[in-house]
């Protein structure tokens, strides 16, 4: 009984620590511009970083300049969905800001946030930004890729014969989590958490892969994506934990009374530091590996502005050639953040089901775990 309530008492101080923070955490983009300008002819570095890596209300790709002085923005606009108690609903593309010069229905667009133009008037915006458009096409490409490559082998293919195109090349990579990750974490019950890492470990992998696309978002690296993914880790561990796990909590065997005092609270807190430090790592990879890659290239205009043209020609080939290597570095930092987040995931759910250590429910866990190996691999 009391392991049931400190389950649901933790589950809904979390819960309460989400919808707080949420607000905070989607706002990350405000006040920033989605693209690079210039203050007062001058390259602004801050602008040029924070457009990229921050949320926005388009796709923004690159801007032309006319010798008039005006430019042109080459982009893909997002719809904007507003709700006033004082105006009701509003719908339009974002187009219509004209990258913030005009209001529309009442409103401006200040950065990357909507507000109002009346005081006392209350907005709730629930546009699609490009954060949400580009983590609901992820999440498409995640399911029609799983859901046709289980059709092939419901008809047998991959079963009866060779696995062909994505199956021969998702198989192994599927068959590397169940025996890598899976396995070695959570013994006989990997089946049973089986799907849920593979489906965290693809859907971090397709947007980390996407946002490597220049002119899309870089979902991944918005804190409020990552502290929804290792929210759900931690509340799949607390409801996956048994008495053993709260006994090493709050009556770690072997332990001195003494040194209980000072290890009960040290275990308590590094419970809830273990998912933060799944929400840090990804987000913070995957921001600085986005930094890098805009402050190499960012060099070439650098050296143009302060020392002239013929410093920024000079700087692109090695400029360029930096970028390509710390690219290509991204694309394995890709992989590696989703196995690694993946694998932490596995840890902290084993320590959670992680049972007594008796001799007969060694016995039955061993014949269950090489049982696994044997097991045919099914998406």
């Amino acid at each position: 009984m009391l392991e049931k309530c400190l389950k649901s008492l933790l589950v809904l101080a979390f819960s309460l620590f989400l919808t707080v923070f949420a607000n905070h955490a989607f706002a990350q983009g405000d006040g920033q511009k989605p693209h690079a300008q210039k203050e007062e002819g001058k390259l602004n570095m801050k602008e040029v970083i924070f457009g990229h890596i921050m949320d926005a209300h388009e796709f923004h790709f690159f801007s032309i300049h006319h010798t008039d002085g005006t430019e042109t923005a080459i982009s893909i606009p997002l719809p904007v969905m507003l709700y006033s108690p004082q105006k009701g609903f509003s719908f339009f593309m974002a187009s219509k800001f004209e990258e913030g010069k005009e209001e529309v229905d009442g409103y401006k667009l200040v950065g990357n946030k909507i507000v109002p133009v009346e005081d006392g008037v209350k907005v709730y915006d629930f546009s699609f930004t490009r954060n949400v458009v580009q983590m609901l096409l992820a999440l498409t490409l995640l399911v029609w890729i799983m859901v046709s490559i289980a059709k092939k082998y419901k008809s047998g293919q991959g079963v009866t014969s060779a696995p062909k195109g994505m199956q021969a090349l998702l198989e192994p990579v599927v068959a590397f989590v169940r025996d890598e990750v899976a396995v070695p974490n959570l013994g006989y019950k990997a089946n049973k958490y089986l799907p849920y890492l593979l489906t965290i470990f693809f859907f971090i992998l397709i947007n980390n892969i996407i946002g490597l696309i220049p002119g899309t978002a870089n979902v991944t690296g918005n804190i409020a994506f990552t502290v929804v993914l290792g929210v759900i880790s931690f509340i799949v561990t607390l409801a996956s934990s048994n008495k053993h796990y709260w006994a090493h909590i709050f009556n770690p065997p072997g332990v001195p009374l003494g040194v209980k005092f000072i290890l009960v609270p040290v275990e308590f807190l590094s419970m809830f530091l273990k998912p933060f430090s799944l929400i840090i790592r990804l987000f913070a990879n995957m921001v600085a590996g986005h930094i890098i890659i805009i402050c190499l290239i960012s060099l070439i205009f650098i050296f143009g502005e302060k020392m002239g043209a013929g410093a920024g020609w000079g700087a692109s080939p090695l400029s360029i050639a930096f970028t390509i290597f710390i690219y290509f570095i991204e694309v394995l930092v890709a992989f590696l953040q989703a196995f690694i987040f993946t694998v932490l995931t596995a840890v902290l759910i084993g320590g959670a089901i992680e049972g007594d250590h008796s001799h007969d429910s060694h016995d039955s866990h061993d014949k269950k775990h090489d049982q696994l190996y044997d097991d045919a691999v099914i998406i």
